[in-house]
């Protein structure tokens, strides 16, 4: 096989495909597919052949490429014909014996020629142009024009069978490239930022996808991070170590797609099934991110088995992912259930008549390795006490009166229980505790320190930073002889935002009142990564409309404490995961997707996940006065309460409140826009007709967003 035959199925240029026979061009196709073979694929091919050569015949003489089933790498997309052609790249998608044209296939085509803009190096200055072929198709486009974007994309164009060679000599005709494409395009380097839904279908897929998200031109130390923690799993296995490693990461950096990666690489190690006892388990106490990841990943799994011929029960599907993803609770609940209850001095103990002693696992779970995702977000000792002692939620009715343990180190000595070897996996995000009862990073050392001494504590250089612990890690782990600092732990470029990686230390600075650094770093990512301000929601749900395309998505975001929405057309979405599921993952036409743009999620229900446009909707809890932030309360009714005092649990609120913003505003892949409300100035009588929404309540946010230089739309 040949170094193109890796990315296509079939490639020649235009001389070579009509002196090569249908049969062998055909027979080509077949050899180099290793999916599952299907009649309607093959009929497919000989049809798309044929209409090709048809097509071609005038230009047979001249320079140019045919390339078929091009893989798009990593994202597990294949386009159905690539002609390189005159400078331009066409992107064919056929719909063979259909006489309509579907919305979800011009998208699915559109999909096509953004992916190869955004992240294929040698076609980011060409012309691309998506055509869908309903072959049975009677008519054709006829205005054919650039998108709006000025980014050489030629708005998708549809046609049938009989009309395809008048829209490729009209293109031909209306666009002349300035240079050919690249003789190596086939093989060009290619750096998708797939969403984390993309990425987690690409790994659970095929197990051992490599790269998912490398940027090709940039220092991305997803895989450096990756292989340092399968060296401590390795490490710990054959010493019969236990261990414990700290990830972290800006926003958006991946922490969770290397949570993910870890856990099928080290379950599947590159074998169809699973490795029996070598098990990984990702664990993560965000509800939403859980849902929406599970619901993917099972639809696309009973998607892919009807393709194949074979019948799969979305139930079915849903369980199967539900082994190597789950909500943290399942997990520590299991445990709670082989314990002692109630609880005596103290201490921990196995009930030996709950729980059955296994010959590696001891007492503890069949998984060697756990992964906690948002390992900041676990419960405090009072948070998960209170809970246990009233029996708990999520389905959980076991009371544990008198628990003495945190979050955190509950789930240290869960996986102390194995007796051979066990590693623990914490993904920690700085600056991202958004609710009461959060420990934060502290509570896992704390535990080390205190009651795990002989763990071996694998740690990022970048957690003594200020957002982890509150810059007190260092302190807290001096007496500890454990621990190995490594900068591979750190994921320092985002990945969400791959317009802007400088994203999240602007939003930093912009929360920071560090104005110099936040205009400064504004300058340089506007024109790649629009950020742009409004007080007004209708120009900003058009600004997103106008932006989105294809099938990307784009949605309303609001911080739970907001409270003054719904004079402004906004709905809060339902709680619930299922919402949160149907919120993220319809299609525009279902107005329940976020494109609607009628429901919008909070920090709770869209962390860890993203869009690619978003529209933060910045209410009166958090103002601006006199560059310090200010911090209120909606009493339900007919005011907003500001907290005053410097008590911890008021400081807490304040530092959750500054959180949830933080979430919001590095939410979105290519661009946002910040809607500050006007408030309401009408007076009835001399008193205002709306006292919870007054102007002076959003002025002062306004203003200082307007000091950065954030435009105006």
């Amino acid at each position: 096989m040949n170094k193109d035959s890796v990315r296509c199925l079939y490639n020649n240029s235009f001389m070579g495909f009509f002196d090569e026979d249908d049969n062998s061009i055909f027979g080509k196709l077949c050899s180099n597919y290793h999916g599952v073979e299907l009649t309607t694929t093959k009929d497919a091919w000989k049809e798309e052949i044929t209409i090709i050569k048809k097509v071609l015949l005038p230009y047979k003489k001249e320079t140019g490429q045919v390339i078929f089933e091009y893989d798009i790498p990593r994202l597990g997309k294949r386009i159905d014909v690539v002609l390189l052609f005159r400078g331009i790249i066409f992107c064919l998608e056929f719909k063979v014996g259909e006489n309509r044209i579907l919305e979800e296939n011009i998208d699915q085509v559109f999909d096509y020629a953004l992916d190869l803009k955004n992240f294929h190096k040698y076609s980011r200055d060409k012309i691309i142009v998506p055509i869908l072929i309903a072959t049975k198709y009677n008519t054709s486009t006829t205005n054919i024009q650039m998108s709006i974007y000025d980014d050489k994309v030629v708005n998708p164009l549809v046609t049938g069978e009989e009309g395809l060679f008048n829209i490729i000599e009209t293109i031909l005709n209306k666009f002349k490239a300035e240079k050919p494409v690249n003789s190596n395009w086939i093989i060009s380097p290619y750096a998708p930022t797939p969403t984390i839904i993309e990425a987690a279908r690409a790994l659970y897929e095929n197990h051992s996808v490599e790269d998912i998200t490398r940027h090709e031109a940039d220092q991305v130390s997803t895989d450096r991070t990756i292989k340092y923690i399968l060296d401590v799993i390795k490490d710990s296995k054959e010493n019969h170590k236990k261990s414990i490693c700290f990830v972290t990461g800006v926003p958006g950096a991946g922490k969770t797609l290397v949570g993910l990666e870890v856990a099928i690489k080290q379950t599947y190690q590159n074998n169809d099934e699973p490795v029996e006892d070598e098990g990984a388990v990702y664990l993560s106490g965000n509800g939403p991110l859980v849902a929406v990841l599970t619901e993917a990943l099972a639809q696309d799994n009973v998607k892919k088995c009807r393709g194949k011929g074979q019948s799969k029960k979305l139930t079915d599907a849903r369980r199967e992912v539900s082994k190597s993803i789950q909500i943290i609770h399942r997990y520590r609940d299991n445990m709670l259930m082989k314990i002692k209850n109630p609880v005596v001095n103290e201490t921990l103990e196995i009930d030996l008549e709950k729980a059955v002693k296994q010959k590696n696992a001891g007492f503890g779970e069949v998984e060697h390795v756990a992964i906690f995702d948002e390992a900041q977000r676990s419960w405090t000792h009072k948070r998960l006490a209170d809970y246990l002692k009233r029996g708990g939620t999520y389905g959980n009715k076991l009371k544990v009166p008198n628990f003495p343990m945190s979050e955190a180190a509950f789930l240290i000595w869960s996986l102390d229980q194995r007796e051979d070897w066990a590693t623990i996996v914490c993904l920690v995000g700085g600056g991202q505790e958004i609710n009461t009862g959060e420990a934060g990073i502290s509570e896992w050392i704390k535990a080390l320190n205190e009651k795990f001494r002989n763990w071996n504590i694998h740690i990022s250089n970048k957690l003594t930073d200020k957002e982890y612990a509150e810059g007190k890690v260092n302190e807290l782990l001096k007496d500890n002889d454990k621990v190995i600092y490594s900068e591979d732990l750190h994921l320092a470029v985002s990945l969400r935002s791959f317009r802007a990686e400088k994203l999240s230390t602007f939003v930093d600075a912009l929360l920071n009142f560090d104005i110099v650094k936040a205009k400064k770093l504004y300058q340089e990512i506007k024109d790649n990564y629009p950020i742009v301000l409004t007080r007004d929601m209708a120009k900003a749900k058009k600004w997103l409309s106008d932006k989105v395309r294809g099938t990307e998505k784009t949605g309303v975001l609001i911080t739970k404490e907001s409270a003054r929405y719904k004079p402004l057309s906004i709905h809060v979405l339902a709680s619930g995961d299922e919402n949160t599921v149907h919120w993220f993952l319809e299609d525009k036409t279902d107005t329940r997707s976020s494109n609607y743009l009628e429901d919008a999620a909070t920090e709770i229900q869209v962390q860890g996940l993203e869009l690619d446009y978003t529209c933060v909707l910045w209410d009166a809890d958090m103002r601006c006065e006199n560059n310090k932030w200010h911090y209120y309360k909606f009493n339900g009714r007919t005011k907003w309460n500001e907290q005053l005092g410097n008590t911890e649990s008021n400081q807490e609120l304040k530092k959750y409140m500054l959180n949830a913003y933080r979430v919001l505003l590095t939410r979105a892949r290519m661009g946002m826009v910040i809607c500050v409300p006007t408030g309401n100035s009408n007076t009835h009588n001399g008193f205002p007709e709306d006292s919870t929404r007054l102007p002076k309540f959003y002025d002062g946010t306004y203003q200082y967003f307007k000091e950065i230089g954030i435009e105006e739309i």
